[in-house]
Protein backbone atom coordinates (compact mmCIF):
# COMPACT_ATOMS: atom_id res chain seq x y z
CA UNK A 1 0.00 0.00 0.00
CA UNK A 2 1.27 3.38 -1.08
CA UNK A 3 1.77 6.13 1.66
CA UNK A 4 0.00 9.64 1.05
CA UNK A 5 2.19 11.94 2.34
CA UNK A 6 0.59 15.31 4.72
CA UNK A 7 2.76 17.79 5.96
CA UNK A 8 1.46 19.96 8.65
CA UNK A 9 2.55 22.95 10.99
CA UNK A 10 0.44 23.47 13.38
CA UNK A 11 -1.82 19.91 15.53
CA UNK A 12 -3.79 22.13 16.96
CA UNK A 13 -5.17 24.37 14.09
CA UNK A 14 -4.70 22.71 11.03
CA UNK A 15 -7.47 21.37 9.13
CA UNK A 16 -7.37 18.57 6.38
CA UNK A 17 -10.97 17.87 5.46
CA UNK A 18 -11.87 17.84 1.97
CA UNK A 19 -14.88 20.17 2.08
CA UNK A 20 -14.99 23.41 1.96
CA UNK A 21 -17.53 25.35 3.80
CA UNK A 22 -18.16 29.04 4.27
CA UNK A 23 -19.77 28.76 8.31
CA UNK A 24 -22.60 30.32 8.87
CA UNK A 25 -22.54 32.64 12.01
CA UNK A 26 -24.74 31.22 15.01
CA UNK A 27 -25.58 33.92 17.19
CA UNK A 28 -28.52 34.69 19.17
CA UNK A 29 -31.34 34.29 16.48
CA UNK A 30 -30.31 30.60 16.31
CA UNK A 31 -32.68 28.11 17.37
CA UNK A 32 -31.00 25.89 19.60
CA UNK A 33 -34.43 24.35 20.79
CA UNK A 34 -37.04 22.57 18.73
CA UNK A 35 -40.57 22.40 18.01
CA UNK A 36 -41.98 18.83 19.47
CA UNK A 37 -42.40 18.32 15.74
CA UNK A 38 -39.18 18.78 14.71
CA UNK A 39 -37.86 16.64 17.63
CA UNK A 40 -40.15 13.63 16.09
CA UNK A 41 -39.08 13.80 12.68
CA UNK A 42 -35.57 13.85 14.12
CA UNK A 43 -35.98 11.00 15.95
CA UNK A 44 -37.44 9.15 13.24
CA UNK A 45 -34.45 10.21 10.99
CA UNK A 46 -31.39 10.02 13.79
CA UNK A 47 -32.63 6.74 15.28
CA UNK A 48 -34.76 4.54 12.44
CA UNK A 49 -33.62 5.97 9.00
CA UNK A 50 -29.97 6.49 9.77
CA UNK A 51 -28.90 3.39 11.89
CA UNK A 52 -29.04 0.59 8.93
CA UNK A 53 -26.58 3.37 6.90
CA UNK A 54 -24.02 4.24 9.91
CA UNK A 55 -23.81 0.30 10.49
CA UNK A 56 -23.68 -0.90 6.98
CA UNK A 57 -20.86 1.73 6.55
CA UNK A 58 -19.28 0.84 8.87
CA UNK A 59 -18.86 -2.45 8.64
CA UNK A 60 -18.22 -2.07 4.39
CA UNK A 61 -15.89 0.31 4.44
CA UNK A 62 -13.74 -0.28 7.85
CA UNK A 63 -15.15 -4.44 8.59
CA UNK A 64 -15.33 -2.58 12.09
CA UNK A 65 -15.07 -3.60 15.23
CA UNK A 66 -15.65 -2.35 19.09
CA UNK A 67 -13.77 -3.18 21.76
CA UNK A 68 -15.05 -2.87 25.32
CA UNK A 69 -18.43 -1.54 23.92
CA UNK A 70 -19.87 -3.16 27.61
CA UNK A 71 -18.04 -0.62 29.10
CA UNK A 72 -21.01 1.78 28.17
CA UNK A 73 -23.87 -0.17 27.71
CA UNK A 74 -25.28 0.08 31.48
CA UNK A 75 -24.39 4.11 31.01
CA UNK A 76 -25.90 5.20 27.51
CA UNK A 77 -29.22 6.06 29.23
CA UNK A 78 -27.95 8.13 32.37
CA UNK A 79 -26.60 11.26 29.99
CA UNK A 80 -23.13 10.74 29.25
CA UNK A 81 -20.48 12.77 27.35
CA UNK A 82 -18.34 10.68 24.41
CA UNK A 83 -15.14 11.91 23.65
CA UNK A 84 -13.37 10.62 20.13
CA UNK A 85 -10.36 10.97 17.80
CA UNK A 86 -11.50 12.87 14.16
CA UNK A 87 -9.91 11.04 11.82
CA UNK A 88 -12.71 10.50 9.33
CA UNK A 89 -15.61 12.65 7.90
CA UNK A 90 -18.38 10.23 8.52
CA UNK A 91 -17.27 7.07 11.03
CA UNK A 92 -16.29 9.45 13.32
CA UNK A 93 -19.80 10.59 13.96
CA UNK A 94 -21.32 6.94 13.44
CA UNK A 95 -19.11 4.62 16.20
CA UNK A 96 -20.94 7.00 19.16
CA UNK A 97 -24.28 6.60 17.55
CA UNK A 98 -23.98 3.09 17.21
CA UNK A 99 -22.38 2.31 20.48
CA UNK A 100 -25.18 3.97 22.81
CA UNK A 101 -28.40 2.66 20.00
CA UNK A 102 -31.37 2.60 21.10
CA UNK A 103 -30.25 6.08 22.89
CA UNK A 104 -29.84 9.32 20.93
CA UNK A 105 -26.66 10.38 20.18
CA UNK A 106 -26.00 14.60 19.67
CA UNK A 107 -22.85 16.07 18.44
CA UNK A 108 -20.93 18.93 19.13
CA UNK A 109 -20.19 19.95 15.94
CA UNK A 110 -18.17 23.32 14.00
CA UNK A 111 -20.79 25.30 12.26
CA UNK A 112 -19.37 24.11 8.71
CA UNK A 113 -20.79 20.88 9.49
CA UNK A 114 -24.36 22.71 9.06
CA UNK A 115 -23.93 25.62 6.72
CA UNK A 116 -24.48 23.00 3.72
CA UNK A 117 -26.92 24.76 1.37
CA UNK A 118 -29.64 22.41 1.39
CA UNK A 119 -28.50 19.44 3.40
CA UNK A 120 -27.64 21.86 6.60
CA UNK A 121 -30.96 21.14 8.27
CA UNK A 122 -30.40 17.14 7.62
CA UNK A 123 -27.19 17.33 9.58
CA UNK A 124 -29.32 18.57 12.50
CA UNK A 125 -32.03 16.35 12.76
CA UNK A 126 -28.86 13.66 12.72
CA UNK A 127 -28.13 15.82 15.83
CA UNK A 128 -25.57 18.32 15.50
CA UNK A 129 -25.41 20.81 17.89
CA UNK A 130 -22.98 23.92 16.45
CA UNK A 131 -20.85 25.70 18.90
CA UNK A 132 -22.01 29.18 19.49
CA UNK A 133 -20.65 32.21 17.97
CA UNK A 134 -21.20 35.05 20.51
CA UNK A 135 -22.59 35.64 24.05
CA UNK A 136 -26.06 35.68 23.30
CA UNK A 137 -25.93 31.93 21.28
CA UNK A 138 -23.88 30.39 24.40
CA UNK A 139 -26.42 30.42 26.65
CA UNK A 140 -28.89 28.78 24.91
CA UNK A 141 -26.25 26.17 23.56
CA UNK A 142 -25.85 25.79 26.77
CA UNK A 143 -28.91 25.21 27.53
CA UNK A 144 -29.25 22.56 25.16
CA UNK A 145 -26.95 19.99 26.13
CA UNK A 146 -28.18 20.49 29.50
CA UNK A 147 -31.65 19.46 27.75
CA UNK A 148 -30.32 16.62 25.91
CA UNK A 149 -28.05 15.45 29.20
CA UNK A 150 -31.31 15.45 31.47
CA UNK A 151 -33.11 13.56 28.76
CA UNK A 152 -30.83 10.76 29.12
CA UNK A 153 -29.37 11.10 26.09
CA UNK A 154 -25.02 11.11 25.27
CA UNK A 155 -23.30 14.02 23.62
CA UNK A 156 -20.32 13.07 21.83
CA UNK A 157 -17.56 15.43 21.14
CA UNK A 158 -14.50 15.49 18.95
CA UNK A 159 -11.88 17.39 21.08
CA UNK A 160 -8.78 17.63 18.37
CA UNK A 161 -11.33 19.80 16.81
CA UNK A 162 -9.94 19.67 13.09
CA UNK A 163 -9.97 16.19 10.84
CA UNK A 164 -6.55 14.64 10.29
CA UNK A 165 -8.12 11.45 7.92
CA UNK A 166 -6.44 7.98 8.53
CA UNK A 167 -4.05 9.68 11.82
CA UNK A 168 -3.08 7.20 13.81
CA UNK A 169 -1.48 9.56 16.77
CA UNK A 170 -3.00 11.88 19.31
CA UNK A 171 -3.36 15.11 18.70
CA UNK A 172 -3.03 17.33 21.37
CA UNK A 173 -6.49 19.10 22.52
CA UNK A 174 -7.39 21.41 24.98
CA UNK A 175 -9.54 20.94 27.79
CA UNK A 176 -12.14 23.82 27.58
CA UNK A 177 -14.64 20.49 25.67
CA UNK A 178 -13.98 19.02 29.14
CA UNK A 179 -16.18 21.85 31.21
CA UNK A 180 -19.53 20.19 30.11
CA UNK A 181 -19.23 17.22 32.29
CA UNK A 182 -17.53 19.15 34.99
CA UNK A 183 -20.82 21.65 34.96
CA UNK A 184 -22.99 19.05 34.64
CA UNK A 185 -21.21 16.06 37.44
CA UNK A 186 -21.98 13.55 34.75
CA UNK A 187 -19.57 10.19 33.59
CA UNK A 188 -17.33 10.37 30.64
CA UNK A 189 -16.44 7.95 28.06
CA UNK A 190 -13.49 7.94 25.47
CA UNK A 191 -13.92 6.00 21.49
CA UNK A 192 -10.78 5.61 20.37
CA UNK A 193 -10.40 4.77 16.50
CA UNK A 194 -7.57 2.69 15.66
CA UNK A 195 -6.49 1.33 12.17
CA UNK A 196 -5.34 -1.57 11.76
CA UNK A 197 -4.51 -4.52 9.20
CA UNK A 198 -6.97 -7.16 7.69
CA UNK A 199 -5.16 -8.61 4.89
CA UNK A 200 -4.53 -6.34 2.24
CA UNK A 201 -7.17 -4.23 3.65
CA UNK A 202 -7.39 -1.49 6.15
CA UNK A 203 -10.31 -2.16 9.53
CA UNK A 204 -10.83 0.31 12.15
CA UNK A 205 -11.39 -1.01 15.40
CA UNK A 206 -12.92 1.22 17.96
CA UNK A 207 -11.92 1.05 21.58
CA UNK A 208 -14.33 2.20 24.36
CA UNK A 209 -12.88 3.55 27.79
CA UNK A 210 -14.57 5.08 30.55
CA UNK A 211 -16.66 5.98 32.87
CA UNK A 212 -14.16 8.96 33.96
CA UNK A 213 -16.18 11.00 36.73
CA UNK A 214 -15.11 14.91 37.48
CA UNK A 215 -13.20 15.29 40.46
CA UNK A 216 -15.57 17.47 42.84
CA UNK A 217 -12.62 18.28 45.33
CA UNK A 218 -11.36 20.15 42.70
CA UNK A 219 -11.92 23.96 41.38
CA UNK A 220 -14.32 23.35 38.18
CA UNK A 221 -10.86 24.10 35.91
CA UNK A 222 -8.60 21.88 37.57
CA UNK A 223 -11.09 19.39 37.39
CA UNK A 224 -11.59 19.94 33.58
CA UNK A 225 -7.81 19.91 33.21
CA UNK A 226 -7.63 16.46 35.35
CA UNK A 227 -10.64 14.74 33.69
CA UNK A 228 -9.01 16.33 29.97
CA UNK A 229 -5.60 14.48 30.92
CA UNK A 230 -6.98 11.04 32.01
CA UNK A 231 -9.35 10.65 28.87
CA UNK A 232 -6.12 11.77 26.69
CA UNK A 233 -4.28 9.68 28.25
CA UNK A 234 -6.27 6.58 27.89
CA UNK A 235 -6.56 7.67 23.70
CA UNK A 236 -3.09 8.04 23.56
CA UNK A 237 -2.39 4.01 24.89
CA UNK A 238 -5.05 3.09 22.79
CA UNK A 239 -3.89 4.44 19.50
CA UNK A 240 -0.84 2.34 19.97
CA UNK A 241 -2.65 -0.34 18.82
CA UNK A 242 -2.84 1.32 15.22
CA UNK A 243 -0.49 -0.84 13.27
CA UNK A 244 -0.74 0.28 10.10
CA UNK A 245 -0.45 3.90 8.36
CA UNK A 246 -2.47 4.52 5.24
CA UNK A 247 -1.65 8.59 5.66
CA UNK A 248 1.82 9.66 6.71
CA UNK A 249 2.02 13.10 8.91
CA UNK A 250 5.35 15.23 8.83
CA UNK A 251 5.64 18.49 10.62
CA UNK A 252 7.34 21.11 8.79
CA UNK A 253 10.53 22.22 9.85
CA UNK A 254 10.85 25.78 10.45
Amino acid sequence: MKKEIIYYSDELNDEFSEAKITPRKIDGNFKYKKTAIWEFFSFIIQNILSMPIKTLYLKLKFNHKYVGKENIKKYRKQGIFIYSNHTQPFSDTFTPSVAVYPTRNFLIVNPENISMKGSGWIVEMLGAIPVPGDLDSTKNFIDRIKNRIEKGYSISIYPEAHIWPYYTGIRNFKSVSFKYPVKLNRPSFCITNTYQKDGKKVKMISYIDGPFYPNKELKPKEAQEELRNKVYEKMLERSKNSNVEVIQYIKKEN
